[in-house]
């Protein structure tokens, strides 16, 4: 079914809404929202307020790899670049992004579409770095950024809905050592 509704890149996330596949996470999340409008629209209404909340997507989508690269590279000369370029990135968002001050999300008051593109960054990467053995988002470097976090992770919506921390772990050790989830089958 994945190769039928997703030829192009053969994987997820695809959305099939009345046998039409909607694909990637930000364009299923704007085509729900315009195809079901609700109280709490992910993107803002204003245009210069919406172009600054897809800037930070893409922002997210585009610099995302280098977290799953550094987490991937083997200790050395590589890991250590990644690393950097991974400090770099939290330091835009902490230093650029709307988060702090007054905004207790990147679009303010509520979550938007900003907040769940860098969902990752608030549950996934913690993970990831006890199994890579390195905190890389620290309170002290990162006061902004780290607070958000928390706050993300303590909306009662996404707090009921986060998979489990420990299992999470698990799920990365086992990409750390094997290159995904489940070990290679025995040689036969």
């Amino acid at each position: 079914m994945l190769l039928k509704y997703n030829p192009v890149y053969k994987k997820i996330p695809v959305f099939v809404h009345g046998e039409k596949p909607i694909l990637e996470s930000m364009v299923i999340r704007e085509y729900i929202e315009e195809t079901w409008p609700n109280d709490y629209p992910l993107l803002p209404k204003d245009p210069y307020e919406k172009s600054i909340a897809r800037f930070w997507i893409k922002f997210s989508d585009e610099k995302g790899m280098i977290f799953r690269t550094f987490f991937k590279t083997p200790s050395g000369e590589e890991h250590e670049k990644t690393k950097g370029d991974i400090m770099e990135i939290l330091k835009t968002i902490e230093e650029q992004s709307a988060i702090g001050n007054d905004n207790k999300f990147f679009g303010g008051d509520k979550i938007n579409a900003v907040d769940l593109a860098f969902a990752f960054v608030a549950h996934w990467f913690e993970p990831m770095e006890e199994v890579a053995g390195v905190k890389l988002l620290e309170a002290h470097k990162f006061p902004k950024l780290h607070a958000w976090t928390e706050r993300f992770k303590q909306n009662s919506v996404v707090k009921n809905n986060l998979p489990d921390t420990n299992e999470l772990v698990g799920f990365f050790k086992g990409v750390k050592e094997y290159g995904y989830l489940t070990p290679p089958p025995p040689p036969q």
